[in-house]
């Protein structure tokens, strides 16, 4: 893949422009800042209307004090024939530079909003979007973030709920997502492809903003979203690093005016299955970003061991097996400073984790439906060129004894339980009778609404968790901007007692905060 780059320094203006004939793409200078993109006669994809600081740039989000230092760059990267353009970015910390905190680590592309107007994230999560007037002028709801659409310039859209917390993704499933401008001719699409998600924080099941209206579209790398403090890179003094965040490509599609504008989000997954299969890529001429014959494998099988399930072996069926920097058990989920590497197992709990980039890790894995966080018990040293073989792995879930009573699976999500429906008037159509209807804005309130004046009291072996048990421990809105906590109760017997005899309750939290519940 050669590199075409072009750099143009203008005299009546500075400015640094990249083109491959394809695409061309502007610069301001010294800022770096995106400040164009021009693609299939669309003289700029980007919104005019805003200053040219606010179109499209990296955002680093820190706790800078006076006299502390920053060392990043930002590079772009222009091939050949290629309808886009790759970037990424390396951070570094010297020896002896002073404490810092980072909480944010983003891309940020704002699209012309007249041209702009179809979004989409995944094969069922697409939808015509309004615009940034459109929030404007509707009603402020609970948070900033949520607005109440009263007068948008599509009538459709009146009386729907816009939220761009309801946009979000898995980072697992977060690869390929973007905009179509469905009403130009051509129809031209937008797309952030992700190919690796090996440089965001927080592993497979980290949540994060992808696009939202206005029309945005964002790639984040790290953020306190669903998670907190917790996942907020906090350096010590003198403490050193470096990390290379991305490379992610922009990619720009069109057709026909007479086709279907959503073959372009087909291209688009198409071509990310592309550059998944091109990762690690071989174009970055940066000794920081690791080529794939400096990196290495490590495979094995995953087992289960609980004899109170089956006395022989069992397959860690479509287990997460990742690597991550070390630490204690489901540390993972919090780790912000260091590559993780993911992969899932297959039936038999066979997994392959490939393109490690060398350094010292813990293998860490979870299994749907059983309870509990497995570490491999050494660390695992990987060299250019590692190919380690872990043979056998066996997970042994924590119980003392056998299973007496269940709520729910433990599956790392609540959408198995009862999700009620939404106000009807704080709606996003969306949501819709899908699977994600835990995302509608507002059921926080409507427990309220079923349990106005005594809490949620499940009775095992009567009761059914997919009706019977709300899908959020949440307080009650007592009114008057008061909420009020709440006590559930769980009724069961047990017709044989042990005596004298230990009994568990095990509890497995899909949280995005950690909040206080007591027992």
């Amino acid at each position: 893949m050669a590199l075409a780059s072009l750099a143009i320094i203008r005299d009546y203006r500075i400015e640094v422009i990249l083109d491959n004939g394809i695409v061309r793409v502007t610069f301001s200078k010294p800022g770096g800042d995106v400040i164009g993109i021009k693609y299939n006669g669309i003289d700029n994809l980007l919104e005019t209307d805003n200053k040219e600081n606010n179109r499209g740039y990296w955002d680093l989000v820190w706790n800078q004090k006076p006299g502390e230092k920053a060392n990043n760059i930002d590079t772009y990267i222009m091939l050949r024939n290629y309808p886009g353009f790759y970037t990424y970015s390396i951070l570094e910390r010297l020896d002896g530079w002073p404490e810092v905190e980072i909480g944010q680590i983003r891309i940020v592309y704002k699209l012309q909003q007249d041209k702009f107007d179809f979004m989409a994230i995944s094969d069922d999560r697409q939808r015509t979007m309004p615009t940034m007037k459109d929030r404007l002028s509707g009603q402020p709801l609970a948070y900033p973030e949520a607005v109440l659409l009263t007068n948008p310039s599509n009538p459709q859209l009146r009386g729907e709920v816009d939220d761009k917390y309801q946009y979000s993704s898995e980072s697992k499933d977060n690869r390929v997502h973007g905009w179509i401008s469905s009403t130009s001719d051509p129809p031209v699409g937008f797309w952030i492809i992700t190919p690796s998600y090996e440089f965001r924080t927080g592993g497979p099941v980290k949540q994060e903003l992808t696009c939202h209206a206005g029309a945005i579209a964002l790639s984040m790398f790290t953020s306190a979203h669903y998670a907190g403090r917790d996942a907020v890179m906090i350096f010590e003094e003198g403490e050193p690093w470096k990390k290379v965040f991305g490379p992610v490509s922009v990619y720009l599609n069109s057709i026909s005016i007479d086709d279907d504008p959503l073959l372009l989000w087909q291209n688009a997954k198409e071509k990310l299955q592309e550059e998944v299969e091109a990762w690690p890529f071989n174009f970055t001429q940066s000794k920081d970003f690791i080529g794939s014959d400096q990196r290495g494998i490590v495979g094995g099988q995953l087992l289960i061991r609980d004899r109170y399930i089956n006395e022989r072996l069992l397959w860690a069926r479509s287990a997460h097996v990742g690597l991550a920097a070390p630490g204690e058990v489901g540390s993972w989920q919090k780790e912000s400073k260091g590559y993780q590497f993911w992969t899932q197992a297959d039936k038999r709990g066979y997994f392959s984790i490939k393109n490690v980039v060398p350094g010292n890790y813990s293998l860490y894995a979870w299994v749907p439906s059983i309870v509990g966080d497995y570490k491999y018990t050494k660390n695992i040293i990987i060299e250019p060129g590692s190919k380690i073989d872990l043979d056998m792995l066996v997970y042994e879930p924590p119980r003392n004894g056998p299973t007496l009573w269940e709520i729910g699976v433990p599956d790392r999500t609540a959408a198995e339980f009862y999700i009620p429906d939404p106000y009807p008037t704080l709606m996003n159509q969306l949501y819709s009778n899908h699977p994600d209807k835990f995302r509608q804005y507002g059921l926080w309130d409507r427990y309220a609404d079923l349990y106005p004046n005594k809490d949620l009291i499940y009775t095992v072996g009567v009761d059914n968790y997919k009706k019977d048990w709300f899908f959020a421990q949440v307080n009650r809105n007592a009114g008057n901007d008061t909420y009020e906590a709440t006590t559930w109760q769980i009724i069961f017997e047990l017709e044989n007692v042990t005596r004298p005899g230990n009994y568990t309750l095990q509890l497995g939290l899909a949280s995005a905060t950690n909040m206080e519940l007591e027992v």
